[in-house]
């Protein structure tokens, strides 16, 4: 099967079905590819490089305009589409939520964001409570898709959850980039470390991963972030297939779906694990309880 990776900078036409997302859709279904990842909040710039309560006007509900829009683009191309959305739940809560549109048309399914940073510049808790749903996979005509946004993919325990819940590939539609006062050794090394913990993702779990990622100069206020782009696609053993470069991109990959099952024969990861030692994993020191207080200990 064949997937892609589109890569854009913030839309010159903000809305439901920007110009470059319509673009890189139709550039990649030309291709050949019956899976197409999108970058995280591609609708518009991204608005949480500062606290701003206007804000709030730009979420949308799901279903809403943009999964309507990608439902018609997906059914028109018969392509299955991942794309990113500003939820409004509720008056009053919101979520970074990635949308599944399958070949039909139909919307598949949704993944919230259930890591969600506070950095300078990634001001996201501001704007959105962490997901509820869990980690479930979405199937699909292009098969079952474990979702992720942007912050998870540092996280090993949300792409393991994903991949025990039978995900085929691991998808994170993503936005990062450097702070204006990164040195350029620090910027070699974010964006390595960043390729590295995803390709381990791969790795660990045996399946393919795509990446797609915002690119470009964001500016709001006097903060600024420059994406640095650099999606890529890489195999079950980390393998690289396709690297965008620093600028608008869309990217091909031909995946063979058959590999996972071969693969965990013969390293069988899974099989291995000792999830009667992982207890320490449910807490934040990975402590298995409380230590006791010394004797005499006040």
């Amino acid at each position: 099967m064949q997937i892609a990776v589109v890569q854009h900078a913030a839309p010159t036409d903000p809305g439901a079905l920007p110009r470059e997302t319509v673009e890189g859709i139709h550039e990649a279904a030309a291709a050949g590819a019956k899976l197409i990842l999108l970058p995280e909040l591609h609708n518009g710039p991204y608005f949480c490089i500062e606290q701003d309560p206007s804000r709030f006007e730009l979420a949308e509900p799901v279903p809403g305009p943009t999964t309507d829009g990608l439902g018609v683009l997906a059914a028109r191309l018969g392509v299955v589409i991942v794309g990113s959305v500003f939820e409004r739940r509720l008056e009053g809560v919101f979520h970074n939520t990635a949308v599944v549109l399958d070949a039909d048309g139909r919307l598949a399914g949704a993944y919230r964001k259930m890591h969600v940073p506070e950095d300078p510049g990634f001001h996201e808790k501001f704007y959105f409570a962490p997901g509820d749903q869990g980690f479930v996979p979405v199937d699909t005509h292009a098969g079952r898709l474990g979702v992720l946004v942007c912050w998870d993919q540092w996280f090993p325990e949300a792409a393991r959850l994903m991949a025990l819940r039978g995900a085929q590939l691991l998808l994170y539609p993503s936005a990062i980039g450097w702070d204006p006062l990164d040195t350029e050794a620090e910027q070699a090394r974010q964006v390595e470390a960043w390729t590295t913990v995803q390709r381990g993702h791969a790795i660990a779990n045996q399946l393919p991963v795509a990446v797609s990622n915002r690119v470009g100069l964001e500016v709001s206020g006097s903060a600024e972030i420059r994406f640095w782009g650099r999606s890529f696609i890489c195999g079950p053993q980390g393998e690289m297939l396709a690297v965008a470069p620093e600028s608008p991109a869309v990217i091909h990959a031909e995946i063979d779906m058959a590999r996972t099952p071969r693969l965990r024969r013969q390293w069988p990861f899974l099989r291995d694990r000792r999830i009667d030692a992982y207890a320490g994993l449910l807490t934040l020191d990975g402590a298995l309880s409380t230590p006791r207080r010394p004797p005499g200990a006040s």
